[in-house]
């Protein structure tokens, strides 16, 4: 590409500081160096994490920033050494990165990586200094992947090349969203057919277990939000029940125990409410049940159970990008979808042009959207 080698000015969304909207900017971005990826990006899902990052409640993140982590696009150049895509490959680039090496990534049990953002902070790229720069700022990353720019730099181990005939404007919520959603399903609760299941949260994420509690055979997927305008669109995925929690004296957990007999053999928590986790946990199984946690809380936030639910041998986990090995593991549920095993296009509700960012998040704050796509 003519552009290889060269800076690239472009359009990106910069976070300047926390609670502030964010302001769409002409940035520098740098070529990238030995390992490293540059993609031109052209579609991108507005996640609920990035909402958290600009309410500043979330991670050690540090502003000026591009967000953005859910979002595909097309290779533009490539650094000395990367072997693994070239211009013009289709690719996501992946929040949840796969260096292949650490221990972890050997650990076939593993999905993480010690890259990883809880680990060793990503806001720079690995060598310590940032390819962004904006009105002579140098501008922080997001988990490296900082897809509110219409070109980023990653490193090699943080992009998955995808089929060719993917469309970028539906996959894009492979990046984060649709995987974590149906992967927390699949790989981590292990939904058996036949089986029951509530998802607490009717978000994107929730939208997307019940999708893979759907694909695992579940018999009854009970689907619990305050937001019943959210009810049509979870039964269209498959949920069988919707239950608002403002309907009923008593609590949800009571609610779902008496709808079951004896609890939900799978629950899942896709809110991020410290009492919306403990009912979630309550609500399934006393022995047999597994609860997922998903939700994201506000820094600092804790919470406080009975041990009792836990001592009779429910069992509590969380969940990161579905359990997936990204690298490995997202070109092949981008295949399943081209073959029609899924539809996540139902998730989302608004595409929108870049440039109009913050009315994608005004959506996303009020409830209306379920995901909104930019489109570059």
């Amino acid at each position: 590409m003519a552009t290889a080698g060269k800076v690239i000015r472009c359009r990106a969304a910069v976070a300047w500081a926390p609670g502030k909207p964010l302001s769409v900017e002409e940035v520098e971005v740098a070529p990238p160096k030995a390992g490293e990826v540059r993609i031109k990006i052209v579609a991108t899902g507005i996640c609920h994490s990035d909402e958290h990052i600009l309410k500043g409640s979330l991670l050690n993140v540090e502003f000026p920033v591009i967000l953005g982590h859910e979002g595909a696009g097309i290779v533009e150049s490539t650094g000395e050494g990367v072997t693994s895509v070239k211009p013009g490959d289709k690719v996501i680039p992946l929040c949840v990165p796969q260096c292949g090496k650490c221990s972890f990534c050997l650990n076939p049990e593993s999905n993480l990586c010690q890259k990883f953002h809880l680990c060793e902070s990503q806001n720079l790229l690995p060598d310590k200094t940032s390819r962004f720069s904006c009105k002579g700022k140098q501008i922080h990353h997001f988990l490296w992947v900082s897809t509110f720019a219409e070109y980023t730099v990653v490193p090699e181990y943080a992009v998955a090349k995808i089929d060719a005939a993917a469309p970028l404007d539906k996959v894009c919520l492979f990046g984060c969203g649709f995987s974590t959603g149906y992967g927390a399903a699949i790989n981590t609760a292990k939904v058996k057919p036949g089986s029951t299941c509530a998802v607490f949260g009717l978000g994107g994420v929730g939208l997307s277990v019940i999708i893979g509690c759907k694909v695992a055979g579940a018999s009854r997927i009970i689907a619990v939000d305050i937001n019943k305008d959210k009810f049509a669109k979870a039964k269209q995925l498959g949920a069988t029940d919707c239950i608002n929690p403002q309907d009923f004296k008593k609590p949800i957990q009571e609610v779902l125990t008496e709808m079951t007999g004896q609890g939900v053999d799978y629950s899942f928590e896709v809110i991020g409410k410290p009492e919306t986790m403990v009912a979630a946990l309550a609500s399934c199984n006393m022995n047999t049940g597994v609860c997922v946690v998903l939700g994201v809380l506000d820094s600092g936030a804790e919470i406080s159970i009975d041990p009792m639910l836990l001592l009779t041998g429910r069992t509590w986990k969380g969940s990161m990008l579905g359990g997936w090995k990204s690298r490995e593991c997202l070109p092949k549920l981008v295949s399943s979808y081209l073959e029609k095993k899924f539809n996540p296009d139902l998730l989302i509700t608004h595409t929108l042009p870049f440039d109009k960012v913050n009315e994608g998040f005004e959506l996303l704050r009020t409830g209306k959207s379920i995901r909104t796509v930019l489109l570059f």
